[in-house]
């Protein structure tokens, strides 16, 4: 098994939920007592939080690729970046190692193709929904047509990530807030949705949304799985 590299703590609460399926799948598919291969740098989110609120997107960059580094140098065989927003600085950390990056948008856009959805919504952080990042990602490499919320319910959704769910407080209303916003995206014309920031999951799912739900970071942990066991798949299923 290979092991995966993940630069987390943005925010635990998350990175906690990375963890955990990284360790369900990895028994799912070998059985028995089998776990995932693992080395996690967990940041302290309140450090890149202000990078984020202060416009110094280049020293986070510098900041995170430099624990990349340091996990490529441990033995990771791969980068897991375990938060949307921080992949605004992807390109600075996948030139940083000689590993694999794997993409949290690039996994998403490959579980949506294989539904044959097209337009999806986006509940996210504002940097993640209002900057080029993601969404133009989706756009130019992937071809989707991303919808996201109005201005209000952007200023909310960005509210209730930070201000509760990245500190693990999780309300009904808050609950019922996502659902609502997460209505309109649909009557707009999304025909799914994705969870943008790996929080987001904690509120919203396919039991409280019309439409197909994308879960990025469940996406993106089975991705990371998927290629960390692909030697031994290959191997199975030559046998």
């Amino acid at each position: 098994m290979k092991t995966i590299g993940i630069i987390g703590g943005m925010s635990c609460e998350s990175t906690a939920l990375y963890y955990k399926r990284l360790n369900d799948r990895a028994r799912d598919v070998l059985g028995g007592l089998h776990s995932a291969d693992i080395l996690l740098w967990s940041v302290d989110f309140d450090i890149v939080a202000r990078m984020q609120n202060e416009g110094r997107w280049d020293e986070a960059g510098e900041y995170l690729a430099g624990i990349a580094e340091r996990l490529e140098r441990a033995g990771a065989d791969m980068i897991l970046l375990a938060t949307n927003t921080m992949h605004k600085v992807a390109d600075v950390i996948a030139a940083t190692v000689d590993i694999p990056f794997l993409h949290i948008a690039d996994a998403t856009a490959h579980a949506i193709r294989a539904t044959g959805c097209a337009r999806p919504g986006l509940i996210a952080t504002r940097f993640t929904m209002e900057q080029d990042f993601y969404t133009g990602r989706l756009r130019d490499y992937h071809s989707f047509d991303v919808l996201v919320p109005g201005e209000e319910d952007r200023a909310e959704i960005h509210r209730i990530i930070y201000d509760q769910l990245c500190q693990g407080i999780v309300t009904e209303g808050s609950r019922s807030a996502f659902e609502t916003m997460a209505a309109r995206l649909v009557a707009e014309g999304a025909d799914c949705l994705i969870l943008g920031c790996t929080e987001v999951g904690l509120l919203l799912n396919a039991g409280n949304v019309s439409v197909p739900v994308f879960d990025t970071t469940e996406i993106h942990a089975d991705a990371a799985l998927a290629a960390a066991l692909d030697d031994n798949l290959r191997r199975s299923a030559a046998e």
